[in-house]
């Protein structure tokens, strides 16, 4: 169950056989449904969530019931309503399994001991929260200035797997547009 937790480490910092065994300790692993939220929204968010095997996606609802994803995630990928987790506030957002999934579960006390403990797993931390950053300035940057269609064909060259996956409704969540309107820019992207 630890495999692809291991490989993404190992990507950014080098844990010995002994630390890799300690980090095993700290996460609880969990097989959950297709549609089996994780984390609701009000609630606050107990776990940063590692995808071993899956689709998950966070999203949150609006004033009119209209649902607006924010990210989603798949093997090899973290995800969890970062403020709620780090500074234990209210969540404005639901993590719901797209598929039938496995992940590993860390909470934010045993996160802290584990950085203690193994002081390169807080260095792989800190590496994945400047990605995080930065992929969050690129997604800031797209939402205010792409267009639909540039949106969708950058989210086909870089996460092709997820567009074979999701459906596309979730899609067009993600993209901030109607599924009507995702169609016709699939329709014109194909011909």
């Amino acid at each position: 169950m630890f495999d692809q937790l291991f490989k993404s480490i190992q990507e950014k910092v080098a844990l010995s056989e002994a630390e890799r065994e300690l980090c095993k300790t700290y996460f609880v692993p969990k097989r959950v449904l297709k549609k089996e939220m994780l984390q609701v929204s009000g609630g606050i968010c107990q776990y940063n969530i590692f995808v071993e095997k899956g689709v998950l996606r966070s999203f949150y609802v609006d004033e009119k019931g209209n649902e607006h994803t924010i990210q989603f995630a798949v093997e090899g990928w973290w995800i969890t309503d970062l403020a709620s987790f780090l500074t234990q506030s209210s969540s404005i957002y639901t993590i719901q399994a797209l598929e039938d999934s496995e992940v590993l579960l860390l909470t934010s006390a045993t996160r802290e001991v584990l950085m203690e403990q193994v002081p390169l797993f807080e260095r792989y931390q800190r590496l994945l929260l400047q990605n995080a950053y930065v992929a969050n300035q690129e997604r800031i940057n797209s939402v205010l200035t792409a267009s639909v269609e540039e949106k969708y064909v950058q989210l086909l060259h870089r996460y092709p797997n997820i567009v074979q996956r999701v459906p596309q409704h979730m899609i067009a969540s993600y993209l901030g547009c109607t599924p009507a309107t995702l169609s016709r820019v699939r329709r014109k992207i194909s011909s």
